[in-house]
């Protein structure tokens, strides 16, 4: 930021700071309705920062944004004001609301452990709207997940896009289906028959075997609805599902780590002509050429991951060349099988931002970039006329350890107060 816009933006900040500890004011809506929100420095994900700028929200969408004195403001309407403004953020990966805030059986319905290829069951029958986590992740202005059934299994299950807000599954649900997270690497302990899957190749093969079963599937299904005199197969929820990953539906979300793994993924992508997404890539940084060919984007392991088996290579700076090689890259809180389970993206993408990656590009990458990679940039991601009102503010620069979230706006609500 040149030192005329950083001098202004600090003078800014100073005339509001007063507000900054009152920023959500009790009279804020928080059923819809008219909202206003001023920063001293405001972050559209869309241009350039404003400085001391301005959103407006009516009915949920943005209908205003720009310099705060160029906006034509209702009368009465309320004004939030923070010291620095962004869009909601986005966790492109995460168990939240499936995995809870206790950790104990009841709030534990991230993994399944009767079989080891269940691309058939739905995130929608499995999350909790109103679980404390969802609540605690939303109070640092993360406002939508792309979350569901964790990496382990080779097939675990769906993943949807959700508004960190709502009573039930369905009324959070911007997306009820996304994605079916696969896993390429050996897993342990899931189901049966995991003697079976002791091996890569053995999990690939599988995989492969399914989708070529799905393809079949599929295939007889359009037959019987050419000619009544062809027998449509039974329904079967599993190779359905997978059907709809071959339409290019649902995006196959692989979690693969090593190199060897991460091709597999690559390989299936041109043999089946898959819309793949990449989740984890610890050794991504040896293959990013190849990424950036095939066009497949890398919803990113948490930077503060331990680096321990598969991620042994995983690395702090995996960001900053991701963004150098131009490969499309989002952050996510990812999923442990120990606690914590599910980490904060936000604290996880500070950690980039502070080795190699510019803040912007690391604020890019939680907001549009993510919204771009899932699919939902014409909903979410951005301060832009015409999208939902989802922001989150700060009392500071949000990458920084000692900055509060001291609101957070979902579709023109105030969902979070200040947290102390």
């Amino acid at each position: 930021m040149k030192m005329k816009t950083l001098l202004k933006t600090i003078s800014v900040m100073l005339v509001l700071a007063t507000s900054v500890a009152a920023a959500v004011d009790p009279a804020a809506p928080r059923d819809g309705g008219t909202l206003a929100v001023r920063g001293a420095l405001l972050h559209t994900g869309s241009g350039d920062p404003i400085v001391d700028g301005g959103v407006l929200v009516e009915d949920g969408r943005i209908t205003q944004v720009g310099p705060y004195a160029s906006l034509s403001l209702p009368a009465g309407v309320t004004v939030l004001r923070a010291a620095v403004v962004t869009p909601g953020l986005i966790d492109a990966r995460s168990t939240a609301g499936l995995t809870g805030m206790l950790n104990v059986p009841h709030d534990q319905d991230m993994l399944d452990h009767t079989a080891s290829v269940q691309p058939e069951l739905r995130a929608l029958d499995a999350y909790n709207p109103q679980d404390e986590l969802v609540a605690y992740l939303r109070s640092l202005g993360v406002t939508a997940l792309h979350t569901g059934f964790a990496p382990g299994p080779p097939l675990s299950g769906q993943t949807m896009i959700v508004k960190t807000r709502g009573t039930t599954a369905d009324e959070a649900a911007l997306v009820p289906t996304a994605a079916v997270a696969v896993t390429l690497s050996p897993p342990k302990g899931f189901g049966g028959a995991t003697e079976l899957f002791t091996t890569r190749a053995k999990t690939v093969a599988v995989l492969r075997q399914d989708l070529i079963k799905a393809r079949e599937y599929r295939d007889k299904l359009a037959a019987a609805g050419r000619d009544r005199k062809v027998t449509a197969p039974d329904r079967d929820l599993h190779l359905e599902t997978l059907a709809r990953v071959l339409d290019g539906e649902l995006a196959l979300l692989v979690t693969a780590h090593r190199v060897r793994d991460i091709a597999n993924a690559l390989r299936l992508k041109q043999e089946f002509g898959l819309r793949l997404w990449l989740d984890g890539a610890a050794e991504a940084h040896q293959l990013l050429p190849e990424l950036k060919a095939a066009g497949v984007p890398v919803l990113l392991h948490p930077p503060m991951a331990r680096s321990t088996g598969e991620l042994e290579n995983a690395a702090f700076t995996t960001a900053g060349l991701l963004r150098q090689a131009g490969v499309p890259f989002a952050f996510t809180s990812g999923y442990e099988s120990y606690v914590p389970k599910v980490r904060v993206v936000l604290f996880e993408a500070a950690i980039a931002a502070g080795h190699g990656l510019d803040r912007l590009a690391t604020l890019e990458a939680l907001t549009i970039g993510a919204a771009r990679l899932l699919g939902v940039a014409d909903r979410i991601g951005s301060l832009e006329v015409g999208k939902d009102g989802d922001l989150a503010l700060y009392d500071g620069d949000p990458f920084e350890y000692t900055t509060h979230c001291v609101g957070t706006v979902i579709e023109g609500r105030v969902v979070s107060d200040i947290v102390r």
